[in-house]
């Protein structure tokens, strides 16, 4: 019997190999012998760089970059898999949780500290880069990544401007003569589940702003420069960030880094599966187990387990999540592949509870899950 576990993390509390290591441990328990696949997965956002280095037997690269502040240093960190590929979270740099809530001030982050990660893995001689742009704290369009790599963006008296979305309404003109040579030679994934554009109602500012500090007082001033900045980019590069999808991805630095970094945006799931090469993984697979931690109606868009489901369905592999909770339209999975659901959560418990109980809670699901399994093989149809 060849078992597949490929679950994504429960945000908080495990991660996808801790969860990994509790399903081995219950379907070894049932089935003997047993092949068990380990496959950890990300979907562009957290974990995503834990995931691709596990699953391919990577490396880690430390880096001190420039926080979400100006005056902030960070100890970020990237993978490198299949010794040519890089793989990063501009949220190591550039993230949320790296500010405490009162420091939160989208006029003022900046992207800068991704730009280095993206140069520190050029000056190692990799031209292969993906990088997953989820949990930002920033909305500067990403010109601060792109100033780390050489680019200028100038006001009107032909002077450079500072950091941070405060600045975009300041922009005149934008050169890329002196971005990085090395950019031109290099292959950027960008790792992007949302299709927000760069402004209007549905861009970066109004929708992902408000949980990055944005206020009555600086929505207009952002709202202002993101307009300016989209204008200045079809002038630079002849595109028109108004017509690609996700170019408001990350507080615009989707935008930044298909017009000037000649970036390919991707749904998350489905480059991840692509590069630890799962459709050869779960060949002659008896069952697939995925997971998150919360499964509801939104999981069929882009979500880790429905796109594990998705790449099993043309080998009619059964595929069964294991999750935290299960929220209203929960069911539409179905749908897409996924045969059955089971929670980790066996009683009534606040949230905070099921939180502090993780690993024994998954544990228990992990084993009720395989002993169902087991009793269904017996039966006689």
């Amino acid at each position: 019997m060849k078992i597949v576990l490929a679950p994504d993390s429960f945000k908080g509390t495990l991660s996808s190999m801790e969860i990994i290591d509790h399903l081995e441990r219950a379907a070894r328990a049932c089935f003997d012998p047993v092949e068990i696949v380990k496959v950890p997965i990300a979907d562009g956002g957290e974990g995503t760089v834990d995931a691709l280095v596990k699953a391919t037997n990577g490396e880690y690269r430390p880096v001190e970059v420039m926080g979400p502040l100006q005056d902030q240093r960070v100890m970020a960190k990237y993978g490198i898999i299949n010794g040519r590929t890089a793989v990063m979270e501009m949220a190591e740099a550039s993230g949320l949780t790296l500010l405490k809530k009162a420091e939160r001030d989208p006029l003022k982050t900046t992207t800068y500290g991704t730009g280095q990660m993206i140069k520190a893995a050029l000056d190692e001689g990799i031209r292969d880069i993906i990088i997953g742009i989820g949990g930002s704290a920033t909305n500067d369009g990403g010109i601060g990544a792109c100033q780390a790599l050489g680019i200028r963006f100038l006001d009107g008296e032909g002077r450079e401007v500072g950091f941070g979305g405060q600045e975009l309404s300041r922009i005149k003109e934008i050169l890329v003569e002196d971005l990085d040579d090395r950019i031109k030679e290099s292959t950027i994934t960008v790792i992007c589940d949302v299709n927000n554009p760069l402004v209007g109602p549905n861009g970066a500012t109004a929708i992902y702003g408000p949980q990055k500090g944005v206020t009555d007082a600086s929505f207009p001033i952002l709202e202002a420069g993101m307009e300016n900045y989209q204008a200045l980019i079809k002038e630079a590069t002849g595109l028109d960030m108004a017509q690609i999808p996700g170019s408001g991805a990350a507080g615009g630095l989707g935008a930044a880094l298909v017009a000037f970094l000649g970036g390919t945006l991707k749904p998350g799931i489905q480059a991840i599966l692509d590069y630890v090469d799962f459709d050869n993984l779960i060949r002659d697979a008896d069952l697939v187990v995925t997971g998150e931690g919360s499964m509801d109606g939104q999981s069929v868009y882009g979500k880790v387990p429905v796109g594990v489901a998705q790449r099993c369905k043309p080998f009619n592999i059964p595929v069964v999540a294991v999750v935290g909770g299960m929220g209203p339209g929960a069911e539409k999975v179905y749908d897409y592949g996924i045969d059955s659901i089971i929670t980790t959560v066996n009683g009534p418990m606040e949230l905070d509870e099921a939180l502090s109980r993780a690993d024994e809670l998954m544990a228990d699901a992990a084993e009720r899950l395989f002993r169902f399994i087991r009793v269904g093989m017996g039966i006689n149809n």
